[in-house]
């Protein structure tokens, strides 16, 4: 992975959501959140949920889970080798929005601040609205707040209902890690 080096800027705290729903999810996950080591420092992840699709209902159920993190890395370049994990797992370019995917990785919070890009928006635009993001996020990180709403993750989290999101037993892990 083409990661640019990170020493240059002081760390920053970051939320990143990872979901999958074809081929061994948990797998793509694992895969997904020992790429992110790689990218993050201080890393924690979140228990793995399995949730419904939202807006396109016909595919399979997703896995979702969320990491938080350190990373001296600029933002969009960040977003880059996201984007890299994600083609490096085999997520397609074209695939249609909302649907199918082995690999999503969306870069939820940067900091305290708020980031607006035509590559980039910091919040994520509609972590706010989905229970699949803020459920497993509460549990790492429920008093960060959002810089668009001026909310905490729990408060946006009291705020959806969280049907369709269901608690497993997985838990993620680097390769080689043991259960």
């Amino acid at each position: 992975m083409n990661v640019p080096d990170a020493a240059t800027r002081t760390p920053v705290p970051v939320a990143i959501g990872l979901g999958s729903n074809l081929g061994d999810r948990l797998a793509a996950l694992r895969a997904g959140f020992g790429a992110l080591s790689t990218l993050l420092s201080d890393i924690r992840a979140s228990r793995v949920f399995e949730t419904v699709p939202l807006h396109l209902r016909d595919q399979p159920a997703f896995l979702n889970a969320c990491v938080t993190g350190t990373t001296g890395i600029e933002p969009e370049d960040l977003l880059r080798a996201l984007k890299e994990v994600e083609r490096g797992q085999g997520r397609a370019a074209d695939g249609p929005r909302y649907g199918p995917r082995i690999l999503d990785l969306d870069l939820l919070l940067y900091g305290d601040g708020a980031i607006w890009t035509p590559e980039l928006t910091v919040p994520h635009p509609r972590m706010h609205e989905r229970a699949f993001v803020l459920v497993p996020l509460a549990e790492l990180a429920p008093n960060w707040q959002h810089a668009g709403l001026g909310r905490t993750i729990r408060e946006l989290r009291d705020g959806v209902p969280d049907v369709g999101v269901r608690s497993t037993e997985w838990r993620l892990e680097r390769p080689g890690d043991h259960e």
